[in-house]
């Protein structure tokens, strides 16, 4: 049982905090050699700006988007791109709402609304988009996200270089009354990793809000298809083409106002994982190189966090003839007593400190996760959705 409780637990130390030394190590030596080539050899490190910019078609499947439909068509008209190089491509999934009437009033040339009457799913209407769009380079986005002004520019400047087949924009959590940055900890922590990832050739999807791909990388995945921007660039790497991170080409959305108003979509997202794990084993071959490695490491181990909090929690129950385990036992039910006490607070929409939010979104990030995992093998997956709050 001793084995069991610290493996259990070096698993979730390992994957959360052993996991980030690593990569920030291997990432630093990296920059360090590119830093000596430039020196070296004088040559462009960082992409420039296109002249010619390339036609760019962007891809958004809305499913009862009323609320934030219009503004999001007039984003996109009012962005810092030639209008005659973009064509927006906007589905409504069988919205049962105004989304298609509100698509229909837009006249503009380059806005082509898709009405779909019948409510397929995410991804039946992401492959129909996709084949429809006539422009080499595809921009993904939602209903509900607002990009700078500047955002695909500094996605689609990538695309200069043959090798590169997909481009992350980094998502901005806003406050939905005050407008405030309302990034958390956590989140802050995950972009940090993925910009280190993508230094070193292993970026791992992408966040669906705002993405690039090349067209003719596109691989139509099935109509259940739940995590569809991490299942769609994963492919693109899979193809041998580069896929990397642009912290400076940012999109905007608004945070939920509280853990209630997430858990429908984290127990989705959860459900989504798994698939995602059980129908891309070749992420699995060690001869993907550095890509394997942190696929292990921050996604495969993460997804499976919540059975081992379980393990080390039953192990530990079974060792308390020890006083050393009767501390550790103790500690665990502590944190989780205080974790379940800061998400009730957090549900009546009382302000706690940041320590205890982190600690409520840990636990309640895997009790999704958990859940999620059950639905996965005890339920049909679908890919119809329902819209959250975020």
């Amino acid at each position: 049982m001793e084995l069991l409780f610290w493996s259990c637990v070096g698993l979730i130390v390992y994957s959360y905090f052993l996991y980030p030394i690593i990569l920030f190590f291997f990432s630093g030596l990296k920059q360090v050699i590119r830093d000596t080539r430039y020196l070296w050899r004088r040559y462009q490190r960082r992409p420039e700006q296109m002249e010619d910019l390339p036609s760019v078609s962007i891809i958004i499947a809305a499913f009862n988007e009323e609320s934030c439909i219009e503004d999001r068509v007039n984003n996109l008209l009012s962005i810092d791109y030639p209008q005659e190089k973009l064509s927006i491509h906007i589905g409504s999934d069988g919205s049962s709402d105004k989304t298609a009437e509100i698509l229909q009033k837009f006249t503009n040339k380059n806005v082509h609304a898709h009405i779909f009457e019948q409510n397929r799913g995410k991804m039946s209407v992401l492959n129909d988009l996709v084949a429809l769009a006539e422009n080499d380079i595809l921009v993904m986005s939602d209903a509900n996200t607002h990009f700078n002004s500047d955002a695909i520019k500094k996605l689609v400047r990538h695309f200069q270089k043959d090798n590169i087949g997909a481009v992350c924009g980094e998502l901005h959590l806003v406050d939905a009354e005050s407008g405030d940055n309302k990034d958390s900890l956590y989140w802050r922590y995950e972009q940090v990793l993925k910009f280190h990832e993508s230094r070193l050739g292993a970026l791992l999807g992408a966040n669906g809000a705002i993405y690039a791909i090349r067209k003719n990388l596109f691989v139509p995945l099935p109509a259940n298809t739940i995590v569809d921007d991490y299942q769609i660039v994963m492919n693109v790497a899979k193809q041998k083409y580069a896929t990397i991170y642009d912290p400076e080409a940012v999109a905007i959305e608004e945070v939920a106002p509280n853990l209630a108003a997430e858990e429908g979509r984290r127990i989705r997202i959860g459900l989504g994982n798994y698939q995602a794990l059980f129908s891309m084993p070749w992420a699995l071959n060690p001869l993907q190189g550095f890509r394997f490695f942190a696929y292990i490491s921050h996604k495969v181990l993460r997804w499976f966090v919540p059975h081992f909090m379980i393990g080390a929690l039953i192990s530990n129950a079974v060792l308390l003839d020890s006083q050393f385990y009767q501390l550790t036992f103790i500690g665990q039910i502590l944190f989780y007593l205080v974790a379940i006490s800061a998400i009730n607070q957090q549900k009546k929409g009382k302000k706690i400190p940041a320590i205890l939010s982190l600690i409520a979104f840990f636990v309640s990030m895997n009790t999704a996760l958990l859940r999620g995992f059950y639905r996965y093998f005890n339920s049909n997956v679908q890919g119809s959705w329902q819209r959250t709050v975020r």
